[in-house]
C-alpha cells in the first residue's frame, strides 16, 4: 500500500517538478474523500538546495535518511548541465529499488536513474529535448521519446512538467485506485487519467480556441458505448472527412480510431478495477460491445485477459459510482 513518500531534491532543482510531488502527495485530501500521505522532501543535505538558474532556492529539513522507509521515492528534475547527481542520491535510489520501492522520476530525474544504473534493460523516457541524451547516458536503457510516462518493474520516467502529474496520479491510480486519483485531480484541477502512451510533442501547435476539438472530444468521451465514425464525428465538427482527420491528429498525435480505442480501454481498466460489472457489461459500457472484442484488445494492448486485470487490480475500497445508461 503507498503510505510512505519521499521527493528527492538536489542542487540545480526545478522548482515545479519538485512542487508537483508536494502537490500530489503532500496535501491532507481526507475532508474531500481523498488520501492522505506520509510525504517528505529531503536532500543530500540539509539546508538551502539551490535551483537552477531562474527557480526559486527551497530549504530542506531531511536528509536521505527518509528514503529508507518510503513506499516510493520520486527523483524531480534538476538542471541537465549541472552534471550527474550525488553519489548518495544514487545509492538511496538503488536501495529504494532493491527492497520494492517504487522509483518515480519527473523529466530530468531520469538522468539520475541512469547514473544508479535502474534503467539498465528498462523502457523509459524523459523531456523529448533530452531523449537522446538519455540513451546516452543509459546506452542498455529502451528510450522512449514519444511517452509522456514510462513504467517498466516498479519504475516510472516521464516528460517535463504537466507528464509529471500524469505519472504521479498513475503511481496513485495502480497502489490505491482510479477513486483516489480522481479526487486528487479533481482538486487539481486536471485529467484524472492520460495515457503514458500519448505523444510529448506536436508539431503543428494547437488551433485557436474557436476551432478546438475540445467540445467534440467530451463529447465522445460521454459516448464511448456509441458507434464513433469519421463521417459522424467530422459532421458534428462542422468539417469534411479529410480536414477533420488532419485537425484531430494535429491536436491529439494520433487518429480518431485509434483515440477512441485507446479511450475505450482506459474505460474499461476503470471499471474493471472499481466496479463489479461483470465482463460483458464492462464491455458494453466501454463501447467494444461484446467480451470476446475486449478480451482481444486487452491481450493485444495489456498482454492479459480481464479478468486477469480485475484480479490484479480491483480495489473495492474505492468503488466506482457506474449509474446505470452512462459512460462516465
Amino acid at each position: 500500500m503507498l503510505k510512505n513518500v519521499t521527493a528527492i531534491a538536489v542542487p540545480g532543482l526545478s522548482i515545479f517538478e519538485l512542487a508537483v510531488a508536494c502537490e500530489v502527495f503532500g496535501l491532507d485530501r481526507t475532508d474531500t474523500g481523498g488520501p492522505k500521505f506520509d510525504f517528505t522532501v529531503c536532500a543530500p543535505q540539509t539546508g538551502i538546495v539551490a535551483s537552477k538558474p531562474g527557480g526559486l532556492d527551497v530549504v530542506v529539513d531531511h536528509g536521505l535518511e527518509a528514503t529508507r522507509s518510503a513506499d516510493a521515492v520520486i527523483m524531480t528534475a534538476y538542471a541537465a548541465g549541472s552534471g550527474p547527481a550525488p553519489e548518495a542520491v544514487l545509492e538511496a535510489l538503488r536501495e529504494a529499488h532493491a527492497r520494492g520501492a517504487w522509483i518515480l522520476a519527473i523529466c530530468s530525474g531520469s538522468f539520475a536513474l541512469a547514473d544508479a544504473g535502474l534503467l539498465d534493460g528498462r523502457s523509459c523516457t524523459t523531456h523529448w529535448m533530452y531523449t537522446d541524451q538519455l540513451a546516452d547516458a543509459a546506452p542498455r536503457a529502451r528510450v522512449c521519446p514519444d511517452e509522456l510516462y514510462v513504467e517498466d518493474s516498479r519504475i516510472i520516467t516521464s516528460a517535463g512538467t504537466s507528464a509529471g502529474i500524469d505519472a504521479c496520479l498513475y503511481l496513485v491510480r495502480r497502489e490505491l485506485g482510479p477513486a483516489a486519483a480522481a479526487q486528487i485531480a479533481r482538486r487539481m484541477v486536471v485529467p484524472p487519467h492520460r495515457d503514458g502512451g500519448q505523444a510529448q510533442y506536436i508539431e503543428r501547435p494547437l488551433p485557436v480556441e474557436a476551432d478546438s476539438l475540445a467540445g467534440l472530444l467530451d463529447w465522445m468521451l460521454e459516448n464511448l458505448d456509441t458507434e464513433l465514425t469519421v463521417p459522424e464525428l467530422a459532421r458534428r465538427a462542422l468539417m469534411s472527412e479529410r480536414t477533420f482527420a488532419r485537425r484531430f491528429r494535429a491536436e491529439t498525435g494520433t487518429t480518431p480510431a485509434a483515440w477512441v480505442a485507446r479511450q475505450r480501454l482506459l474505460r474499461a481498466q476503470e471499471l474493471l478495477e472499481g466496479s463489479t460489472l461483470s465482463v460483458d457489461e464492462v464491455a458494453a459500457r466501454s463501447g467494444f460491445g461484446t467480451a470476446a472484442v475486449l478480451r482481444h484488445h486487452f491481450t493485444r494492448s495489456l498482454a492479459t485477459t480481464p479478468l486477469a486485470y480485475r484480479r490484479r487490480f480491483h480495489t473495492p475500497q474505492s468503488q466506482l459510482a457506474v449509474p446505470a445508461g452512462t459512460n462516465r
